[in-house]
């Protein structure tokens, strides 16, 4: 799987502390690995967002993407559940 991310995705991300960048990372590996992993709790996202989907770093923190093609993802955002507004 091929990620691509957009500049509001490295800056939230950036803005993080180490040890939440590495718990994403690690997440992000298993995207790359395996698509809808369990551990990730992919789901699909509705109303502004529809058409995106996303997964669990951990109970607070999401990731929000979408498929560009079958091996393809770009990542948006990366927040508490306020990533979703």
């Amino acid at each position: 799987m091929k990620i691509a991310y957009t500049p509001a995705f490295e800056r939230q991300f950036h803005a993080l502390d180490t040890a939440l960048q590495e718990e994403a990372l690690e997440k992000i590996n298993l995207l790359k690995e395996t698509i809808n992993h369990r551990q990730l709790k992919v789901h699909k996202l509705h109303g502004p967002l529809r058409g995106r989907f996303s997964f669990s770093v951990n109970y607070k923190f999401r990731i929000v993407f979408a498929y560009l093609s079958k091996d393809e993802v770009i990542l948006f955002a990366i927040g508490d559940h306020d990533v979703y507004r």
